[in-house]
Protein backbone atom coordinates (compact mmCIF):
# COMPACT_ATOMS: atom_id res chain seq x y z
CA UNK A 1 0.00 0.00 0.00
CA UNK A 2 1.53 3.25 -0.75
CA UNK A 3 1.64 5.91 1.58
CA UNK A 4 0.05 9.30 0.87
CA UNK A 5 1.95 12.41 2.06
CA UNK A 6 -0.46 14.87 2.79
CA UNK A 7 0.09 18.79 1.92
CA UNK A 8 -1.07 21.87 3.02
CA UNK A 9 -2.73 21.04 5.79
CA UNK A 10 -3.14 23.97 7.47
CA UNK A 11 -4.35 25.61 4.13
CA UNK A 12 -7.76 27.55 4.57
CA UNK A 13 -10.27 24.85 2.68
CA UNK A 14 -13.81 26.78 3.24
CA UNK A 15 -16.13 28.41 5.46
CA UNK A 16 -13.84 28.85 8.10
CA UNK A 17 -11.96 25.50 7.89
CA UNK A 18 -8.25 24.33 6.87
CA UNK A 19 -7.60 20.98 5.00
CA UNK A 20 -6.68 19.51 7.87
CA UNK A 21 -10.04 19.64 9.19
CA UNK A 22 -11.24 17.45 6.59
CA UNK A 23 -8.11 15.09 6.50
CA UNK A 24 -8.62 14.30 10.47
CA UNK A 25 -12.80 13.94 9.96
CA UNK A 26 -12.37 11.47 6.74
CA UNK A 27 -9.88 9.95 8.81
CA UNK A 28 -11.75 9.45 12.08
CA UNK A 29 -15.19 8.48 9.68
CA UNK A 30 -13.42 6.20 6.98
CA UNK A 31 -14.33 2.96 8.87
CA UNK A 32 -18.14 4.02 8.66
CA UNK A 33 -17.79 6.00 5.40
CA UNK A 34 -16.48 3.67 3.18
CA UNK A 35 -18.94 1.04 2.80
CA UNK A 36 -21.41 3.60 2.05
CA UNK A 37 -19.23 5.06 -0.66
CA UNK A 38 -18.01 1.29 -2.23
CA UNK A 39 -19.39 -0.14 -5.61
CA UNK A 40 -20.82 2.92 -6.45
CA UNK A 41 -19.63 5.35 -9.01
CA UNK A 42 -18.26 8.40 -7.48
CA UNK A 43 -18.67 12.22 -7.89
CA UNK A 44 -16.91 14.40 -5.87
CA UNK A 45 -17.46 18.26 -5.17
CA UNK A 46 -13.52 19.51 -4.82
CA UNK A 47 -12.18 23.15 -3.95
CA UNK A 48 -8.63 23.72 -5.13
CA UNK A 49 -6.78 26.94 -3.38
CA UNK A 50 -8.21 29.99 -4.80
CA UNK A 51 -10.61 28.35 -7.35
CA UNK A 52 -14.54 28.09 -7.07
CA UNK A 53 -15.57 24.47 -5.78
CA UNK A 54 -15.99 22.36 -8.89
CA UNK A 55 -17.66 18.78 -9.49
CA UNK A 56 -15.33 16.25 -10.50
CA UNK A 57 -16.74 12.67 -11.97
CA UNK A 58 -14.13 11.62 -14.23
CA UNK A 59 -10.41 10.69 -12.80
CA UNK A 60 -7.90 12.98 -13.71
CA UNK A 61 -5.05 11.82 -15.59
CA UNK A 62 -2.79 11.55 -12.22
CA UNK A 63 -4.70 9.06 -10.72
CA UNK A 64 -2.91 6.69 -8.72
CA UNK A 65 -2.98 3.46 -9.77
CA UNK A 66 -4.64 2.09 -6.30
CA UNK A 67 -8.18 4.13 -7.28
CA UNK A 68 -10.63 1.31 -8.26
CA UNK A 69 -12.11 2.79 -11.13
CA UNK A 70 -15.61 2.07 -13.23
CA UNK A 71 -16.68 3.38 -17.12
CA UNK A 72 -20.50 4.68 -17.01
CA UNK A 73 -22.12 6.17 -20.48
CA UNK A 74 -23.24 9.01 -19.75
CA UNK A 75 -26.69 10.00 -21.58
CA UNK A 76 -26.54 13.22 -21.61
CA UNK A 77 -23.32 14.17 -23.04
CA UNK A 78 -22.81 11.20 -24.93
CA UNK A 79 -19.75 9.96 -23.70
CA UNK A 80 -17.96 7.21 -21.12
CA UNK A 81 -17.03 8.60 -18.17
CA UNK A 82 -14.37 6.79 -15.90
CA UNK A 83 -15.40 6.87 -11.97
CA UNK A 84 -13.67 6.12 -9.40
CA UNK A 85 -14.60 3.19 -6.33
CA UNK A 86 -13.78 4.51 -2.81
CA UNK A 87 -13.61 0.87 -2.27
CA UNK A 88 -11.12 1.00 0.76
CA UNK A 89 -9.77 3.69 3.15
CA UNK A 90 -6.67 4.40 0.88
CA UNK A 91 -8.49 6.19 -1.59
CA UNK A 92 -10.92 8.03 0.68
CA UNK A 93 -7.66 9.42 2.07
CA UNK A 94 -6.47 10.20 -1.44
CA UNK A 95 -9.25 12.21 -2.24
CA UNK A 96 -9.13 14.08 0.77
CA UNK A 97 -5.84 15.32 0.06
CA UNK A 98 -6.80 16.31 -3.47
CA UNK A 99 -9.68 18.50 -1.21
CA UNK A 100 -12.77 16.67 -2.65
CA UNK A 101 -15.00 18.03 0.04
CA UNK A 102 -18.87 16.24 -0.83
CA UNK A 103 -19.04 12.68 -1.55
CA UNK A 104 -22.31 11.54 -4.09
CA UNK A 105 -23.39 8.47 -4.99
CA UNK A 106 -25.69 6.44 -7.28
CA UNK A 107 -28.77 4.49 -5.44
CA UNK A 108 -27.79 1.37 -7.67
CA UNK A 109 -24.70 -1.32 -6.04
CA UNK A 110 -24.38 -3.29 -9.52
CA UNK A 111 -27.81 -3.15 -11.07
CA UNK A 112 -29.69 -2.95 -7.70
CA UNK A 113 -31.01 0.02 -6.23
CA UNK A 114 -30.40 -0.60 -2.76
CA UNK A 115 -32.31 2.77 -1.85
CA UNK A 116 -36.15 4.42 -2.12
CA UNK A 117 -35.19 8.13 -1.23
CA UNK A 118 -37.28 11.07 -0.67
CA UNK A 119 -36.16 14.44 -0.58
CA UNK A 120 -37.05 17.40 1.94
CA UNK A 121 -36.25 20.52 0.30
CA UNK A 122 -37.29 23.79 2.62
CA UNK A 123 -38.34 26.94 0.90
CA UNK A 124 -35.48 30.08 1.19
CA UNK A 125 -35.45 31.84 4.62
CA UNK A 126 -37.54 29.12 6.45
CA UNK A 127 -36.98 27.42 9.52
CA UNK A 128 -35.68 23.54 9.95
CA UNK A 129 -38.87 22.86 11.94
CA UNK A 130 -40.82 22.82 9.06
CA UNK A 131 -38.42 20.44 7.18
CA UNK A 132 -39.01 18.02 10.42
CA UNK A 133 -43.12 18.16 10.38
CA UNK A 134 -42.57 17.26 6.46
CA UNK A 135 -40.33 14.56 7.80
CA UNK A 136 -42.88 13.07 9.79
CA UNK A 137 -45.83 13.79 6.49
CA UNK A 138 -43.22 10.87 4.71
CA UNK A 139 -42.52 8.57 7.52
CA UNK A 140 -46.37 8.33 8.13
CA UNK A 141 -47.11 7.89 4.54
CA UNK A 142 -44.65 4.92 4.95
CA UNK A 143 -46.49 3.43 7.65
CA UNK A 144 -49.68 3.79 6.30
CA UNK A 145 -47.66 1.67 3.46
CA UNK A 146 -46.28 -0.99 5.72
CA UNK A 147 -42.61 0.64 5.17
CA UNK A 148 -40.19 2.72 7.78
CA UNK A 149 -37.37 4.03 6.84
CA UNK A 150 -34.04 5.98 8.10
CA UNK A 151 -33.30 10.03 8.04
CA UNK A 152 -30.46 11.95 7.98
CA UNK A 153 -29.80 15.73 7.29
CA UNK A 154 -28.64 16.48 3.72
CA UNK A 155 -25.93 18.51 4.78
CA UNK A 156 -27.60 21.50 3.96
CA UNK A 157 -31.32 23.18 5.12
CA UNK A 158 -33.19 19.68 4.51
CA UNK A 159 -32.95 16.09 4.94
CA UNK A 160 -32.92 12.84 3.03
CA UNK A 161 -35.45 9.76 4.15
CA UNK A 162 -33.85 6.31 3.22
CA UNK A 163 -36.09 3.11 2.42
CA UNK A 164 -33.98 -0.15 2.07
CA UNK A 165 -35.12 -1.89 -1.03
CA UNK A 166 -35.50 -5.74 -2.11
CA UNK A 167 -35.22 -6.12 -5.72
CA UNK A 168 -37.04 -4.22 -7.60
CA UNK A 169 -37.50 -2.87 -11.38
CA UNK A 170 -36.37 0.84 -11.20
CA UNK A 171 -39.22 2.20 -12.89
CA UNK A 172 -41.46 0.39 -10.28
CA UNK A 173 -39.06 2.05 -7.68
CA UNK A 174 -39.14 5.58 -9.17
CA UNK A 175 -43.52 5.57 -9.62
CA UNK A 176 -43.69 4.26 -5.48
CA UNK A 177 -41.24 7.47 -4.37
CA UNK A 178 -43.41 9.45 -6.60
CA UNK A 179 -46.70 7.94 -5.03
CA UNK A 180 -45.76 8.28 -1.64
CA UNK A 181 -44.61 11.97 -1.81
CA UNK A 182 -48.20 12.35 -3.43
CA UNK A 183 -49.79 10.70 -0.16
CA UNK A 184 -47.66 12.54 2.43
CA UNK A 185 -48.57 16.11 0.56
CA UNK A 186 -52.01 14.96 1.00
CA UNK A 187 -51.82 14.90 4.70
CA UNK A 188 -50.44 17.84 5.00
CA UNK A 189 -51.38 20.19 2.08
CA UNK A 190 -50.52 23.75 4.10
CA UNK A 191 -47.15 23.09 4.22
CA UNK A 192 -45.97 20.58 1.92
CA UNK A 193 -46.07 20.39 -1.72
CA UNK A 194 -44.72 18.51 -4.76
CA UNK A 195 -44.34 20.86 -7.18
CA UNK A 196 -41.33 20.60 -9.27
CA UNK A 197 -41.78 23.62 -10.57
CA UNK A 198 -40.13 26.75 -8.18
CA UNK A 199 -42.53 29.19 -8.20
CA UNK A 200 -45.65 26.81 -8.24
CA UNK A 201 -44.40 25.90 -4.61
CA UNK A 202 -46.20 28.97 -2.95
CA UNK A 203 -43.28 28.96 0.20
CA UNK A 204 -44.30 25.06 0.38
CA UNK A 205 -41.32 22.50 1.42
CA UNK A 206 -41.16 20.42 -1.79
CA UNK A 207 -41.27 16.67 -1.04
CA UNK A 208 -38.64 15.66 -4.19
CA UNK A 209 -39.43 12.28 -5.56
CA UNK A 210 -37.21 12.48 -8.06
CA UNK A 211 -33.91 11.09 -6.46
CA UNK A 212 -34.94 8.10 -9.16
CA UNK A 213 -32.70 5.75 -11.92
CA UNK A 214 -29.38 7.59 -12.45
CA UNK A 215 -29.99 9.96 -9.83
CA UNK A 216 -26.94 10.75 -6.98
CA UNK A 217 -27.89 11.87 -3.46
CA UNK A 218 -24.67 12.86 -1.24
CA UNK A 219 -23.87 10.07 0.91
CA UNK A 220 -24.47 9.90 4.98
CA UNK A 221 -21.19 11.09 6.48
CA UNK A 222 -20.24 13.17 3.39
CA UNK A 223 -19.03 17.02 4.47
CA UNK A 224 -20.69 19.49 2.46
CA UNK A 225 -19.04 23.13 1.01
CA UNK A 226 -20.93 24.83 3.62
CA UNK A 227 -19.98 27.17 6.11
CA UNK A 228 -17.74 25.20 9.21
CA UNK A 229 -18.44 22.28 6.86
CA UNK A 230 -21.10 20.62 8.14
CA UNK A 231 -21.87 16.45 7.44
CA UNK A 232 -25.05 14.67 6.33
CA UNK A 233 -25.59 12.97 9.57
CA UNK A 234 -27.92 10.25 10.50
CA UNK A 235 -30.47 11.11 13.42
CA UNK A 236 -32.96 8.53 15.20
CA UNK A 237 -36.35 9.71 14.54
CA UNK A 238 -37.05 10.76 17.61
CA UNK A 239 -34.72 13.09 18.26
CA UNK A 240 -34.98 15.34 14.86
CA UNK A 241 -37.09 17.93 16.12
CA UNK A 242 -34.29 18.77 18.55
CA UNK A 243 -31.37 18.65 16.18
CA UNK A 244 -30.02 21.95 13.12
CA UNK A 245 -27.85 20.80 10.06
CA UNK A 246 -25.44 22.58 11.45
CA UNK A 247 -25.18 20.79 14.86
CA UNK A 248 -22.82 18.15 12.47
CA UNK A 249 -19.78 18.97 11.05
CA UNK A 250 -16.03 17.50 10.28
CA UNK A 251 -15.44 18.73 14.01
CA UNK A 252 -18.10 16.14 15.31
CA UNK A 253 -16.93 13.36 17.05
CA UNK A 254 -19.40 10.34 17.40
CA UNK A 255 -19.53 6.70 18.64
CA UNK A 256 -20.64 3.47 16.63
CA UNK A 257 -22.00 4.00 12.75
CA UNK A 258 -25.68 5.63 13.76
CA UNK A 259 -26.25 4.78 9.90
CA UNK A 260 -26.02 1.27 9.76
CA UNK A 261 -27.89 1.22 13.28
CA UNK A 262 -30.34 3.27 12.47
CA UNK A 263 -31.30 1.68 8.69
CA UNK A 264 -34.36 -0.91 9.08
CA UNK A 265 -34.23 -4.11 6.69
CA UNK A 266 -34.49 -4.83 3.21
CA UNK A 267 -38.69 -4.11 2.18
CA UNK A 268 -40.39 -4.98 -0.81
CA UNK A 269 -42.77 -2.16 -2.47
CA UNK A 270 -46.63 -2.50 -2.06
CA UNK A 271 -48.38 -3.49 -5.63
CA UNK A 272 -50.88 -0.73 -4.30
CA UNK A 273 -47.98 1.91 -4.01
CA UNK A 274 -46.23 1.44 -6.91
CA UNK A 275 -49.67 1.06 -9.41
CA UNK A 276 -50.40 4.53 -8.06
CA UNK A 277 -47.24 5.86 -9.06
CA UNK A 278 -47.34 4.69 -12.50
CA UNK A 279 -50.17 7.20 -12.80
CA UNK A 280 -48.58 10.34 -11.52
CA UNK A 281 -46.40 12.42 -14.65
CA UNK A 282 -42.73 11.92 -13.76
CA UNK A 283 -42.22 15.31 -12.32
CA UNK A 284 -39.14 16.71 -14.50
CA UNK A 285 -41.09 15.90 -17.60
CA UNK A 286 -43.53 17.78 -16.57
CA UNK A 287 -41.68 20.38 -16.05
CA UNK A 288 -39.80 20.48 -19.46
CA UNK A 289 -43.17 20.21 -20.99
CA UNK A 290 -44.24 23.46 -18.97
CA UNK A 291 -41.24 25.34 -20.09
CA UNK A 292 -41.33 24.74 -23.69
CA UNK A 293 -45.17 26.18 -23.23
CA UNK A 294 -44.18 29.00 -21.51
CA UNK A 295 -41.27 29.26 -23.99
CA UNK A 296 -43.92 29.27 -26.97
CA UNK A 297 -46.59 31.15 -25.37
CA UNK A 298 -43.89 33.98 -24.46
CA UNK A 299 -42.80 33.99 -28.30
CA UNK A 300 -46.21 34.26 -29.61
CA UNK A 301 -46.99 37.09 -27.60
CA UNK A 302 -44.26 39.05 -29.14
Amino acid sequence: MSEIKFSSLDQPLFGGTIKGDLVEYLDFVADRFVPVLAGRPLSVWRILRGQDPFMQKNVPKYTPSFVKTVEVWAEASHRQIKYALCDDKQTLMWFANQRAVEYHVPLFLGDHQTHMVLDIDPPEGSGFDVVVASAFLIREALAQAGLEGAVKTSGAKGVHIFVPLSHHDPDDVAAATRALAARAEKLNPEIATTAYIRAERGGKVFLDSTRAWGATVVAAYSPRLREGLPISFPVPWESLADVSPADFTVRTRFDGDPWTSLMPAQQTLPDDLIAEGHGIPVARVVAMHEGKRRKNQRSSEK
